[in-house]
């Protein structure tokens, strides 16, 4: 009896948990029905982005040993990292927003547990990255990018929302720090060099210096190829497939990890 009880118990908190996630996943799906123009930013910087290097550094495909046709499917993967980058900052910067104003406090003192808010605003920030990806995706395709087939479009929407998390994560982290929205720049900034330092611009083994080096070590890099396969070969390869999904798992516990301290020291 005890046992069909604890059962019980669970289910009823597991229920509750779910729920609070879709109210914090609702309430930030109406700021954007109440301020569509919020989401214009990271809908606009990433494409302008994406048409600038295409049109400036097309023509580097022209160079022995580059991995790609066209220069605009081998860069997509970038800007798409960059529109779920800046829409997990803008969760930072809303969540710094409401620090400065007290509501989150009252979040805090109310019996959801810790991890089950940051998985409402990392949900929130998941969701909100399709919407800059699948503009981008539309314009790119308008003009040139190679279609990845069905396998290579899921992978790349499932790798944006996972980007989106991270920089959810990141983005708490600071807004936990500094309790300030004058702290977005930061949350922005971080989220954008750790997404350039990678294979960005050419292949690894066409870059050099300092750039090479840290492109080499960043995790990101494994994120960008897993998705830049299905627009550059228009096939889909575990081999290419899992570093990404392990970097990506690393950089979540990580910065989750370290967002649920910061609430943590934010309480007491």
């Amino acid at each position: 009896m005890t046992g069909r009880v604890e059962v019980a118990e669970r289910r009823f908190s597991l229920r509750g948990d779910m729920a609070t996630v879709g109210l914090l996943v609702r309430r930030a799906t109406n700021e954007i029905l109440r301020v569509p123009g919020a989401a214009i930013p990271g809908v606009l910087a990433p494409t302008i982005f994406f048409l600038g290097l295409t049109a400036v550094f097309g023509g580097l495909t022209q160079l022995p040993g580059f991995t790609a046709d066209e220069y605009q499917s081998f860069i997509i993967p970038i800007s798409l990292l960059q529109g779920a980058g800046f829409t997990g900052a803008a969760t930072g910067v809303n969540l710094a927003r409401d620090i400065e104003q007290g509501w989150f406090d009252r979040l805090l003192v109310s019996p959801a547990p810790r991890p089950v808010l940051l998985a409402g605003m990392v949900a929130s920030a998941s969701l909100r990255s399709l919407i800059p990806a699948t503009f981008l995706l539309v314009v790119g395709f308008a003009v040139g990018v190679s279609w990845p087939g069905i396998g290579g479009l899921l992978l790349a929407y499932f790798f944006v929302m996972g980007t989106g998390a991270l920089a959810a994560c990141w983005g708490s982290v600071i807004a936990l720090k500094f309790k300030t929205q004058g702290a977005a720049p930061l949350m922005q900034a971080g989220m954008f060099v750790l997404i350039l330092t990678t294979t960005a611009y050419a292949p690894l083994e066409l870059l050099q210096g300092w750039l090479a080096d840290i492109a080499r070590i960043n995790p990101v890099t494994q994120i960008v190829e897993a998705i830049r396969q299905g627009f550059t070969t228009g096939t889909i390869t575990w081999g290419e497939t899992w570093p990404g999904l392990v970097a990506m798992l690393a950089l979540l516990i990580v910065l989750g990890g370290l967002a649920l301290r910061g609430m943590n020291k934010t309480a007491e």
